[in-house]
């Protein structure tokens, strides 16, 4: 397989037309559909269904868009950290993490690095930390900010000096609200709204005193903003990390409660071991062991 084809393949994916490809590629429409039927014949494959307003792609597509956007990402990465000059710092920075407050150190040390070094680009993933893992694994991400990571030695890393606080998001009218804390039987049968990985992290299961199966489940989510506006809109109480929502305000529908007896996450920013670092990430790294180690 070719890069120039892969690009071609992503094209008409994301464009779901392979006239609509062929403009956006500068080729002409038979040109396109040669390279993708050469492909499909090379994978043995069929990788569209080719309908009359649209294309939409199978299985097999669906798992060579996955793959082909890991390399042709992997490639564009590896082409920025051979751009660097001796004289400037330049280059491409890779971060993944989950929401977390603690992505304030984070750019506090990239704004830093950019008065030194203006000409250093970084691309931002969100993620939970099974999402982030694998990315670092295939060398997509250069750091990723975990909590907890469940297994540290697959990583060097520097744990930064915060803490995220674990509570419970809540409409500002639910009776919950009127406590100040949160304890574990306080959650016992009311519609809750769980990161299913963060509760199978054993310090919060051990707080909720409860395992899964026997919570009253009502949705389980990845990342908490689609998740408050089901807990706004009634759906039940989300547990979750302090000031990832806005509750502050007085006009917000919602506030948080911190959990009783007190829990907090220790975080980290990890990345891989034996690791190579380009030279825009070897001068990000420094700056942050200067500021956190």
């Amino acid at each position: 397989m070719e890069l120039r084809v892969l690009r071609y393949f992503l094209a008409v994916a994301r464009e779901e037309s392979i006239s609509g490809a062929a403009d956006y590629l500068h080729l002409t429409q038979p040109t396109l559909s040669r390279q993708l039927m050469d492909l499909e014949e090379e994978l043995g494959k069929k990788l569209f269904i080719r309908g009359n307003r649209k294309v939409t792609l199978t299985e097999d597509g669906l798992l060579l868009r996955k793959r082909a956007s890991e390399i042709v990402e992997l490639v564009e990465k590896t082409e920025s950290e051979f751009r660097e000059t001796e004289e400037v710092t330049v280059g491409d920075i890779y971060i993944g993490g989950g929401e977390s407050d603690a992505i304030r150190l984070i750019a506090q040390a990239a704004r830093e690095l950019q008065i030194k070094c203006p000409q250093i680009r970084y691309h931002l993933f969100s993620g939970n930390a099974d999402d982030v893992g694998e990315r670092l694994e295939k060398g997509l991400l250069d750091f990723g900010i975990m909590i907890e990571p469940s297994d540290m030695k697959k990583y060097d890393y520097l744990k930064l000096p915060v803490t995220d606080v674990w509570g419970v998001l809540m409409r500002r009218d639910s009776p919950l609200a009127q406590k100040e804390t949160v304890r574990a039987e306080d959650l016992w049968g009311v519609p809750l709204l769980l990161s299913r990985q963060a509760l199978g992290k054993s310090r919060l299961s051990d707080w909720l005193e409860r395992g899964y199966d026997s919570l009253c489940v009502a949705a389980t989510y990845n990342l908490i903003f689609n998740a408050s506006l089901m807990v706004e809109e009634g759906l039940g109480y989300a547990i979750t990390l302090d000031k990832l929502v806005n509750t502050r305000d007085e006009g917000s529908p919602l506030c948080f409660r911190p959990l009783e007896p007190h829990l907090e996450a220790p975080l980290y920013i990890v990345w891989k071991k034996y690791q190579v670092f380009s030279r825009a990430t070897q001068r990000f790294l420094q700056m942050l062991r200067e500021k956190f180690q």
